[in-house]
């Protein structure tokens, strides 16, 4: 049989002009009919083709796969098998046996560390071996349909590793990260501290945002991932105030979070997910209002310490006989003070008695020579948080009084008086009682000094305080539980 051999590029080339006569498959009009049809097949396509022929295993190929080849070409065109890949002989050699063999085999990956440029390199193929028969069955050789696909492996392991370190970048964040996918919103990812702000334990993973989170869905939160995944637009929020179901026993605890939704895009630049950050400043803005609040006491207290001030130079000096006298006490009462307010700064007495207190207290806004406080009760121990508490209180009521109440006229009185009471002698008590002084009614707002009073003894649960404006002058009575009262918290 006589066949027109197409012109292949190259390797048809070389085929044409190759000496077959001194070739083990001998001249070309002797071959069989399957190697002829086969050899035209193979120069005519564009895929990278080969072909083992004969027990000598002679290699023919096209041009697709002499780029396979790198220096081995074309000095392996016509040769043995092995002559081409003896450097990978060891894992060929099974197969080209196998197809020799009559089996066929076909990967979609095999690896080898091949030396073709001269130099090791890790290289990828896709292939096929078929064995090649005559009409009687007896297996001629092999054919072979391949591809190199070293560049989309490594491709594809250098995206995986990317993403990868992506993954690591989002699990190392300090906020929460999670990927939404798809119109449904079914969670694909989520970092640790996702988890810490949603609730630990909770599984997400391949469920859609309402499924998973169903508390989140009814606060209208999926209509905001819609609105980004429809128009890709970022939807970002400070501060949103969500309810999760995080407590230990799932149930809802108001979170302050911060949100981010936005758009990821594919090659083409199409929607296919919403990435959402998320950032957990519940105690940030706890911690905030916390200091606002610090602020606005330390500008109360300020004031009242100006006008105590005010108070007792004016006192001292109605009553010092001469104003070496008048300077002096003065000096010791602001030094007095000085002490008090560092004690609070500082956020702590240790413990003591109430008589001691009381003292403290006088010594600041009481005038030996012309007393203005009758201070009567027995000696009993406190604790050191209940301390500090009963001493704020006790010059929050001073300090009012220097500016509205008994203290603000030159005949105003207080009476204080403390006691153990109860049946089973188990609550402490106490007793401020203004009198001879200016009218007094409530005022129209709650400031600071009345919030502290009314907040009672630090460390003692039930602690409880009234404050009565009566027409004599005005009461504030305290009762906590002994026991508390006296324990060093």
């Amino acid at each position: 049989m006589s066949l027109h051999y197409v012109s292949g590029g190259e390797c048809g080339r070389i085929f044409r002009e190759f000496d077959w006569d001194n070739n083990p498959l001998g001249p070309k009009d002797a071959w069989p009919v399957e190697l002829k049809v086969l050899v035209n097949v193979m120069l005519g396509s564009l895929q990278p083709m080969l072909m083992v022929w004969g027990p000598q295993q002679i290699t023919l190929y096209n041009d697709g796969y002499s780029l396979m080849c790198g220096n081995r070409h074309p000095d392996a065109f016509g040769k043995p098998f092995q002559d081409l890949w003896f450097d990978i002989w060891d894992k060929v050699e099974p197969i080209i046996s196998a197809a020799y063999a009559g089996q066929g085999t076909s990967m979609d990956d095999i690896e080898f560390t091949m030396h073709r440029k001269g130099y090791p390199e890790e290289t990828h193929f896709a292939f096929s071996y078929t064995p090649v028969r005559d009409h009687s069955g007896t297996v001629l050789g092999m054919f072979c349909a391949c591809s190199e696909i070293t560049g989309e492996v490594l491709m594809r392991r250098e995206q995986k590793l990317q993403q990868e370190r992506l993954r690591q970048v989002f699990e190392l964040s300090p906020g929460g990260i999670a990927t939404l996918i798809g119109p449904d919103h079914i969670f694909e990812f989520a970092n640790e501290e996702c988890y810490s702000i949603i609730g630990a334990g909770r599984e997400i993973i391949g469920k859609p945002i309402a499924e998973a989170l169903s508390e989140v869905a009814q606060q209208g939160h999926i209509e905001k991932i819609d609105e980004v995944y429809r128009t890709g637009k970022p939807f970002v929020a400070k501060g949103q105030s969500i309810e999760l179901n995080r407590g230990p026993g799932g149930e809802k605890q108001d979170r302050s979070i911060d949100l981010v939704y936005q758009p990821m895009r594919d090659a083409v630049g199409e929607i296919f997910g919403i990435l959402v950050q998320a950032q957990d400043v519940t105690e940030r803005l706890a911690e905030e209002r916390h200091k606002e609040l610090v602020a606005h006491e330390l500008g109360h207290r300020l004031r009242n310490q100006l006008a105590m001030v005010q108070a007792i130079a004016s006192q001292t000096l109605r009553s010092a006989p001469d104003m070496n006298v008048a300077r002096q006490t003065l000096a010791e009462r602001i030094n007095i003070l000085s002490r008090a307010h560092d004690t609070v700064i500082q956020g702590g007495l240790g413990s003591s008695t109430v008589r001691n207190l009381v003292g403290q207290m006088l010594a600041v806004h009481d005038d030996p020579s012309e007393p203005r406080f009758i201070a009567e009760g027995p000696e009993i121990h406190v604790g050191s948080r209940p301390a500090l508490s009963l001493s704020l209180i006790l010059h929050e009521l001073a300090t009012n009084a220097v500016k509205y109440g008994a203290l603000s006229t030159q005949t105003g009185k207080i009476e204080i008086s403390w006691q153990v009471v109860g049946e089973n002698r188990e609550t402490f008590e106490f007793t401020w009682q203004e009198k001879s002084g200016p009218p007094v009614c409530p005022p129209d707002r709650e400031g600071a000094g009345s919030r502290l009073i009314k907040a009672g003894v630090s460390g003692v649960s039930n602690s409880k305080v009234t404050v009565r404006y009566e027409p004599s002058g005005l009461l504030c009575n305290v009762v906590a539980d002994l026991r508390a009262f006296q324990q060093d918290h």
